[in-house]
């Protein structure tokens, strides 16, 4: 034994070769933490003093992944550093990596399951790289509003080419075995029983002389090879394609891009310092604080989920009841995760569309080379039809997914609960009915809980757990753990009219409704809210949830809270409803519509929309006097202060919940982190002195007590004392 850690060792093999394998203990997945990190420049240090008795070094992992990546919880201390500080560390690091890059001898690395981030960075310092077919690799640090600083951006340009580079880094996508090897990121790709096998083999021909590792490294070290035409050409295209995408709001593919282009001809140990710099300076913005928070959300939610599912009953099978769009959209799941499931309607015509929605769905992934027709067919066989209740009776969980209606919810439920075994859990797809209400048709209401799915069911990762007032904590946790195997992100949350989104969604909806009612511009306010980040203004988005369906969500959400969201003017969405446009179903609401080449609407400005919101309007206001700073804040006041009523009221259980509620519900910009992290942004004195401006708008802009309470104190909701 050659070195021998906690997170990793280095065994020398009777012919010279040194294996260096990392095992972290006391953890389920290797990641680069600063104890594995001190390893790994230790171990290196060690592996360099004894060069003379060794003829090659082999990367290896014990655990079912090679490096997941950092341990971001760990490093978000240095982001508080000088930045000399955190340059000093970083670099350090670099020069560990630039240590195994100059070793006298040949290095592979034999990279089994995941290598992320930094977990690849380290497999690029080595000569060669051999994954398995169940693999993937990436740099997907632009995800956390960062990017790659161990070494990456300047690595990786230099093994795959400048364009490919750029692509792999802005987009932060993990990268499948077969891309990889095309790409030339890795060298070979075996089956995992034969990866020690093929990576040894491959390290013994560079110690015989047959694979020249010397001229690898010598690509790595120096500049890209393109020309300065050419490697302008590339970088202006990625820039104008790149800093499209991410918009003006995500700093770090502006830096990165900057750093790889000041780097691109320098040689590996310049190129640190440039790489380094950017890192920083990305690292040192809100935005990556933000995006960092939420990681670390999902991370703590995750785990507060799996926990929840140790007392979950076995879910081996599921029925949906009501097919269409929705319904089909969670068999497609369900299926897609390898739960059976029966789609239930009362005519035939349903179950052929829900049937046509998976069908469609299934077939986009196999378009993207993602699926083969062999597994879509697998799938396709994991969903079952029927028009009879009897065909039910032996699932585990049924989803209810009829229209939302509470006399026929209620119906539905009191002839299932008949048929089915009496541990079957009943969740209803509702998105504002209570769900102790519906449980009163029921003989056993503890086993009723509300599973709101967001639509499109596929896209949308949200599914919020509504717990009533005699759900069992066995309801809720089997839901939980359906939830999480048909690969959706699970919340908990109390029962209340529209429980936590909904809830939140409309005060935010009613303040576009004032607005547009005092004279405001509905397509400026729609401007000036998608430039605040949102993907679509809230004219924009009645149109596409529907008007219809906004109305009665409306009425549900003024008789449950009508102190404040009851309203009490002429609204212009209930004006166009009542005409039937119903926006994009339609093909009119506040815009029209039209498909476009791809059959997909496409929205215009519709004259005879503007009409009908200016004669529904009191225009106690001219248009240019709304300025966007007024409406934004009355925007998000409306919707933000909801939030805080949510956590006050305890219908949801943290701050980071409720946060994670809207990122994945209903699209709130991730770059601002959530709703409360916005808050906490502002200041929660400031945040109350703005509400105060608005005092005169009514309940909804009433500061809760928890908040005027936080600002007293100068508290925040992430992070102690502001």
């Amino acid at each position: 034994m050659i070195y021998e850690g906690k997170c990793l060792t280095v065994k020398l093999n009777t012919d010279g070769i040194a294996e260096l394998n990392f095992d972290l203990q006391d953890s389920s997945v290797n990641k680069l933490n600063l104890a594995t990190i001190s390893e790994v420049i230790e171990a290196v240090a060690t592996i360099t003093a004894k060069a003379s008795e060794i003829k090659g070094l082999l990367f290896t992992s014990s655990k079912r992944d090679f490096i997941v990546g950092a341990d971001i919880f760990e490093f978000l201390g240095w982001f508080a550093l000088p930045d000399e500080d955190f340059e000093q560390r970083l670099l350090d690091i670099q020069k560990a990596f630039a240590e195994i890059e100059d070793l006298p001898f040949p290095t592979v690395c034999a990279i089994n399951g995941v290598a992320l981030g930094g977990g690849f960075e380290l497999p690029l310092s080595t000569d060669y790289r051999v994954i398995t077919t169940k693999s993937k690799v990436g740099l997907p640090e632009i995800s956390l509003g960062i990017f790659p600083g161990w070494g990456g951006s300047f690595r990786l340009p230099r093994l795959i080419g400048l364009d490919n580079a750029l692509e792999w880094i802005a987009t932060g996508k993990p990268q499948r075995p077969d891309d990889a090897l095309k790409k030339g990121a890795v060298d070979a790709v075996v089956e995992p029983d034969q990866l020690h096998d093929a990576a040894m083999t491959l390290l013994k021909r560079c110690i015989d002389g047959s694979m020249d590792y010397e001229a690898r490294r010598e690509e790595k070290r120096n500049g890209i090879k393109l020309n300065k035409i050419e490697q302008l050409m590339s970088f202006e295209t990625a820039r104008g394609m790149i800093l499209a995408k991410a918009g003006p709001h995500y700093p770090a593919p502006k830096i990165a891009l900057d750093a790889m282009q000041t780097h691109a001809n320098m040689h590996r140990d310049e190129a640190m310092v440039v790489e380094v710099k950017g890192f920083v300076k990305a690292a040192k913005t809100e935005v990556a604080a933000n995006l960092v928070g939420l990681f670390l959300n999902d991370q703590a939610l995750n785990r507060q989920a799996r926990k929840l599912t140790k007392t979950a009953a076995k879910i081996e099978s599921a029925a949906v009841l009501g097919a269409g769009v929705m319904g089909g959209g969670i068999a497609y799941q369900s299926a897609l995760k390898g739960t059976p499931i029966i789609m239930k309607d009362i005519n035939n015509e349903a179950l052929e569309l829900g049937m046509k929605e998976a069908k469609k769905l299934l077939a986009k992934r196999v378009g993207r080379g993602i699926m083969t027709t062999d597994v879509m067919a697998d799938t396709l066989a994991r969903i079952n039809t029927t028009l009879t209740y009897g065909d039910v009776a032996n699932t585990d969980i049924v989803v209810e997914a009829v229209v939302e209606n509470v006399k026929i919810k209620k119906m539905v439920l009191a002839e299932l609960e008949d048929i089915v075994d009496e541990d079957t859990v009943l969740a209803s797809n509702t998105s504002t009915i209570s769900i102790t209400e519906l449980a009163t048709a029921t003989k056993k209401p503890e086993r009723v809980c509300g599973m709101h799915f967001f639509n499109p069911v596929p896209l949308m990762p949200l599914v919020e757990i509504i717990r009533g007032e005699k759900t069992s904590d066995e309801t809720i946790a089997t839901t939980v753990a359906y939830a999480l195997a048909i690969g959706k992100k699970p919340i908990v949350v109390n029962d209340c009219p529209g429980f936590m989104v909904n809830r939140v969604l409309f005060p935010y909806l009613n303040a576009f409704e004032k607005l547009v009612s005092d004279g405001a511009d509905f397509m400026h306010i729609d401007k000036v809210m998608e430039r605040f980040g949102w993907p679509m203004g809230p004219a924009y988005l009645l149109d596409v949830v529907g008007l219809d369906v906004a109305c009665h969500g409306s009425a549900v959400m003024a008789e449950g809270f009508p102190d404040r969201m009851k309203i009490d003017f002429e609204a212009a969405t209930e004006e166009m409803y009542k005409l039937g446009r119903l926006g994009q179903k339609s093909g009119s609401g506040y815009y029209q519509y039209e498909p476009d080449k791809r059959g997909k609407p496409k929205k215009k400005v519709d004259k005879e929309a503007i009409a009908l919101v200016a004669k529904s309007s009191t225009n106690k206001r001219a248009a240019d006097d709304f300025s966007d700073e007024e409406i934004t804040e009355r925007m998000m006041l409306s919707l933000c202060l909801e939030v805080v009523r949510c956590l006050e009221d305890k219908i949801v259980d943290s701050p980071e919940a409720a946060d994670m509620s809207l990122i994945w519900g209903i699209g709130f910009p991730p770059f601002r982190g959530g709703a409360l992290r916005y808050i906490d942004s502002i200041g929660t004195a400031e945040f109350v002195a703005m509400a105060n401006k608005y005092s005169d708008l009514g309940a909804a802009y009433e500061v809760p007590k928890l908040l005027a309470d936080m600002a007293v104190n100068n508290v925040q909701f992430f992070g102690g004392e502001a």
